[in-house]
């Protein structure tokens, strides 16, 4: 692979036509393989030689067939006398019998013909005592099988296969037996007799081939006995570019909504939702369940995909009722790698290099424009003088003194176009029958796109610097022979220092900041003792903010280490029933944050005369003189968790028809706060809960399921502070009827599958113990006494009513799914899913403020919502011949939820102000009307209330709403908001790719969209902002298309400018909504694979098609002065040594 590289600059018909020629040619290959394939089976042999040389029986193939033979001299020996006799024979058994015995393999390619030693691997010398046994491990189609394992029967000794399906032992016996086996194949036993080389294949197990998918607490099941709503997917397709493993989520896993909000190294994670939102309450989030026990969302982001043995999604309640509580908005089932009984371990390291740049920077107008567009803004208002002159606009276009004139692009002198990043893996398993391990040891780092501004003025460097240390090791030891102790160790260490003030921020003020206001710096006089930086008298706090003096004037570090333990004890008892197991984990977690930081106050100048003459001006300081020592803060917390979990499991299977699996479970749970502030923080928080399981299988056709979770919270009073949640599912393989075998060999799998149950949540989001009062006896102040004998203090206030009724937040859930597999390597699965969830928690919002309950909360059940959609899933492999494989992944997600029941103000004459019947979400705002385009039209309208500036021509009009009567109340205000469009986040998300492999060259393509989402653009106005702390800047799209004198456009991209705050087109509308949807180029990969290595450049965030233009749509509404998300491209190699 010669001059590969990825630029920024391709166009998008190149990148189509590209993936299209490599459908073409994955089409064109597979039609052309085929008829490879056809030849080499079809074309036969008939003769016979008797003690005639090799070559002559070459040379005779090679004259009546169209092979033609490829070889090394030292590869055969011509001359050897061979004798061979074949009838009606095609090429590869006739090859077979004619070098049996020969330390000689072959390949096919074509009609070439290629001969070689085996795997250049030499026989090593035999002493009389010990022998070598080697080959090649392959499956029907001769494609050879990776990591198949090669065990001596009643021996430790064993190896596995290496990427070319070969293997060699050293036999310490006469004889011995082989064992042979590989997941998906069934197990062989292999005598070696006096043979030193030994090929095997491997025939397809179909029933073990059915995907074993990781449910709930670990089980492993079979795709083909599951009930409930699971997919599962393989860890290798969550490798990306990025050091956040939930920014490979979206696309990739049906039935999880994801969108990535930032690029901020170490923060740019995504948020995800497992079947969307099914509640209003906040408490939204998925359970994570990393090797039997439960993580947070930063720990899986943490997590490398090297470490990573299975990870499942639990979508519906059959599959998350055993979870109770914590399981109601659906499951993330991870568990890591194993060792394994091993002669050699096996060594595997991944090094990457990455470089990445921000995806779609705002881009803001220069001086001279801001100057011209700021002018036109004044001019609109009338009796205003204070403009930009002339003067300054030519002296500033002609470079004139830069103090005076400045035209700064705070954006270029904050941030460089690249950033780089860097990821290594080691790890290592092996082990013997006893004891096994897994080890892992992962380093990443990261800097942000910041430019080192603060080591040319002060002695520290804030630029960001991101390193995460992640180490996974599982220890395995079998002390009976049924008796297993396990002992698993995750520790994860973050180590961040940046900027004293956020990345986003930085980002934000260097947009924010207009280029003309005042230069970075001043010279420095010869007494300075401090930095005479730029800055412009008006701001609320003295001057406008300097970006530069802002970002460099301060650093801070972080510091968290997170550490779980978890020790496992499994117990088969079958000497008391066979089939019976017991289980148990004992889990600690300890998490610790400290964060330091320091920082100085920064002197601020203006200029107050210029002599144009002299090209001289005097400086004045902009208030007080401030001291530049830097101040140290600080801060730390932590928390721990004890976890217990055991469990009885029955499974057995009676005359091979009668499946039946019972499971009970018993776990606690106590979480502690390192540092409490308070009582109730110093309290222990606790959960408790029991589960079970009843399953049962008749011939795996008829499917059956049973779940409940029984728990227990500290929120609800005594009465209800248990809540049962059961769940039941049935499902029906039609395909393992005697009916369907006519149709076996097109569909092998055909499989419907329903479910319902409940799930229950405790979550409130008011605080602990929420069915109890709260007060505060540091509240409302109060005077008594007269003249000077009076006494001040505070009382008790109320912060929190009790509320003897709370109660569960319960939901609801249908699944309904069908599983299809079609011929060889495609694969189908769709779920519709339904969930109504009631007493939802909320503040209630309809009590009057005549009721003088001041700012006290009352929270209740009040809510209700439902939720429904589809998901699905298709994946397609297939092996077309023994060098082309091809592959493709789709995943269709849909989820729509709708408020059915709120606690809000009836607006019984005004419907449309309600959020009952809206989508969680859902953007509230006015209808707008296009532009006024002169007075007559401005005196002939409704009056818009929430002006604070008169009306003028280019201002946004608004349409009035009727009320329910059909009436109007001629005014334009708050009761005339309705819900605009879709909701902030997607309700359609997919993505599909192909993977093509080509002996030793792969390529991937995978595609990422949203559908069904918009955003409302606002805080990006020009000349003011919120807060009055910076004459904001321009953006291009503002100065290309707002109305202006010149030209006043009725169609006008940007109503007319104004240098105040204009509360009329600052409005939410429909002005300022978009389309956020997109489908974006999220990830390409192209590697090489030579014997146990790999190399392979890929790319994130390549490209992004979308109707919104101005910043990437998936950050979602706003200004787009957040820091965006990341176009990253990769280098990486990875080998593995057995």
């Amino acid at each position: 692979m010669e001059n590969c590289k990825f630029t920024t600059s391709r166009s998008v018909k190149r990148y189509k036509f590209l993936f299209v020629l490599a459908i073409f040619l994955s089409s064109f290959l597979s039609v052309y393989a085929e008829d490879v394939s056809n030849y080499v089976e079809e074309k036969t042999f008939t003769f016979s030689f008797e003690n005639v040389p090799l070559k002559q029986v070459l040379s005779h193939i090679e004259k009546n067939s169209e092979f033609i033979f490829v070889y090394y001299g030292e590869t055969i020996n011509p001359n050897r006398k061979v004798s061979i006799k074949v009838t009606n024979q095609p090429i590869r058994p006739v090859l077979d019998k004619l070098f049996k015995g020969m330390s000689v393999e072959y390949t096919i390619d074509n009609r070439q013909i290629t001969l070689k030693k085996v795997a250049q691997k030499k026989v090593q010398p035999q002493s009389s005592k010990r022998k070598t046994i080697q080959g090649f491990v392959l499956d029907k189609d001769e494609q050879p099988i990776t990591g198949a394992t090669i065990k001596i029967k009643d021996s430790t000794t064993g190896a596995l296969t290496d990427i070319e399906g070969f293997y060699k032992l050293e036999l310490e016996e006469e004889n011995p037996v082989l064992i042979v086996s590989f997941m998906g194949y069934i197990t062989q036993e292999v005598k070696v007799g006096k043979k030193s080389i030994l090929n095997i294949q491997l025939e397809e197990d179909t029933k073990a081939l059915d995907e074993v998918v990781v449910t709930a607490f670990g089980i492993g099941q079979k795709k083909e006995s599951l009930v409930g709503a699971i997919q599962q997917i393989r860890p290798e397709q969550l490798r990306v570019p990025s050091s956040r493993l939930s920014s490979s989520f979206a696309g990739r896993l049906s039935g999880v909504i994801a969108v990535q909000r930032s690029g901020e190294p170490g923060a740019d994670g995504a948020s995800f939702w497992i079947r969307g939102a099914s509640t209003f309450s906040g408490a939204t989030d998925p359970l994570i369940i990393l090797d039997g026990v439960e993580i947070d969302a930063t720990q899986l982001n943490n997590l490398d995909p090297e470490v990573i043995e299975s990870f499942s999604i639990l979508k519906d309640a059959t599959a998350t009722a055993l979870y109770g509580t914590r399981g109601a908005n659906g499951v993330m089932v991870v568990t890591t790698k194993n060792g394994e009984n091993l002669k050699k371990p096996i060594i595997n390291f991944r090094v990457e290099g990455a470089i990445s740049q921000l995806t779609n920077v705002p881009k803001m107008v220069d001086g001279i424009t801001y100057m011209r567009l700021y002018n036109e803004a004044q001019t609109r208002t009338p009796e205003t003088t204070d403009i930009y002159s002339d003067e300054k606009i030519n002296a500033t276009i002609d470079g004139v003194n830069p103090y005076m004139y400045p035209n700064i692009d705070w954006y270029n002198e904050m941030f460089k176009k690249n950033t780089f990043a860097e990821r290594f893996n080691f790890n290592i398993r092996g082990g013997s029958s006893r004891v096994d391990y897994f080890m892992s040891a992962s380093v990443k780092h990261s800097d942000g796109n910041l430019k080192s501004l603060s080591k040319d003025f002060y002695s520290f460097n804030n630029n960001i610097n991101v390193y995460n240390y992640d180490f996974v090791n599982n220890l395995n030891i079998k002390a009976t022979n049924t008796t297993k102790i396990s002992l698993g160790l995750n520790v994860s260490v973050r180590d961040w220092s940046g900027p004293y003030s956020s990345a986003g921020s930085v980002f934000s003020s260097a947009l924010n900041a207009n280029p003309v206001d005042f230069p970075i710096r001043f010279p420095g006089q010869e007494d300075d003792t401090h930095i005479r930086w730029g800055g412009r008298s008006g701001a609320p706090n003295g001057s406008y903010v300097n970006p530069v003096a802002d970002f460099v004037s301060g650093y801070s570090s972080t510091y968290s280490t997170s550490v779980t333990a978890n020790l496992r004890f499994n117990q088969d008892l079958k000497m008391i029933m066979k089939g019976l197991k017991l289980n148990a984990i004992v889990s600690y977690y300890n998490y610790s944050y400290s964060k330091v930081y320091r920082y100085c106050n920064v002197n601020q100048y203006e200029t107050s005369m210029y002599n144009p003459q002299e090209d001289t001006y005097d400086l004045n300081i902009i208030g007080n003189e401030q001291s530049t020592e830097l101040k140290t803060g600080g801060s730390n917390s932590g928390n721990r968790r004890l976890y217990l979990q055991a469990s009885l499991d029955y499974n057995r299977t009676f005359n091979d028809v009668h499946k039946v699996n019972v499971m009970f479970l018993y776990n606690q749970e106590q979480n502690d706060v390192n540092n409490p502030s308070d009582l109730l923080t110093s309290l222990p928080r606790r959960k408790q809960g029991i589960a079970g399981r009843l399953s049962y299988g008749f011939a795996g056709r008829y499917l059956a399921e049973l779940n409940f979770g029984y728990n227990g919270s500290e929120n609800f009073p005594k009465n209800k502070k248990f809540g049962f949640f059961p769940s039941v599912a049935i499902g029906y393989n039609l395909s393992e009827e005697k009916f369907w075998g006519p149709l076996r060999n097109i569909i092998p799998q055909f499989k419907i599958r329903a479910s319902w149950g409940l799930v229950g949540n405790d979550q409130t989001g008011a605080g602990r113990f929420t069915f109890l009062e709260n007060l505060t006896n540091s509240g409302a102040g109060f005077t008594t006494g007269t003249g000077n004998q009076t006494h001040t203090n505070s009382g008790p206030v109320w912060k929190r009513y009790a509320n003897p009724n709370l109660t569960w937040e319960v939901g609801e859930k249908w699944n309904a799914g069908i599983d299809v597999r079609i011929l060889k390597g495609f694969s189908f699965s769709a779920d519709i899913f339904k969930e109504v969830r009631k007493e939802i928690f909320m503040d209630r919002g309809t009590i009057p403020t005549l009721m003088g309950l001041g700012n006290v909360t009352v929270q209740g059940n009040l809510g209700k919502m439902r939720n429904w959609g589809i998901d699905t899933s298709v994946d397609y492999n297939n092996q077309i011949n023994k060098d082309l494989f091809v592959s493709f992944k789709g995943t269709f997600t849909f989820a729509h939820n709708k408020i059915l029941e709120m606690d809000e103000p009836e607006f019984s004459l005004y419907p449309n102000r309600l959020k009952v019947g809206h989508s969680l979400n859902t953007i509230f705002g006015y209808v707008a009307d296009g532009l006024f385009t002169d007075e007559n039209m401005i005196n002939n309208s409704l009056p818009q209330q929430f002006a604070n500036l008169p009306l003028m021509p280019g201002d946004i009009k608004y349409k009035d709403i009727p009320n329910a009567l059909g009436g109007t109340d001629n005014a334009i205000n708050e009761y005339d908001k309705v819900a605009l469009g879709y909701p902030s986040v997607p309700e359609i998300v997919y993505g599909f790719g192909p993977s093509i492999k080509y002996k030793n060259l792969d390529f991937s393509l995978f595609f990422q969209g949203t559908g069904r989402v918009s955003l409302m653009m606002s805080g990006f106005h020009p000349f003011t902002n919120d807060n009055n702390t910076a004459k904001r800047g321009i953006l291009d799209y503002v100065a290309d298309g707002c109305w202006t004198t010149d030209n006043p456009n009725p169609n006008a991209s940007y109503p007319r400018l104004t240098t105040a705050y204009n509360t009329n087109n600052n409005q939410n509308s429909t002005f300022w909504l978009r389309n956020a949807a997109f489908l974006k180029l999220k990830n390409a990969e192209i590697g090489y694979n030579f014997k146990n290595m790999r190399i392979y450049v890929s790319g994130n965030n390549l490209l992004t098609f979308s109707k919104f233009k101005l910043w990437d749509p998936e950050m979602g509404g706003g200004s787009g002065m957040s820091y965006p998300t990341q176009r990253t491209f990769n280098v990486g190699f990875q080998m593995t040594i057995n």
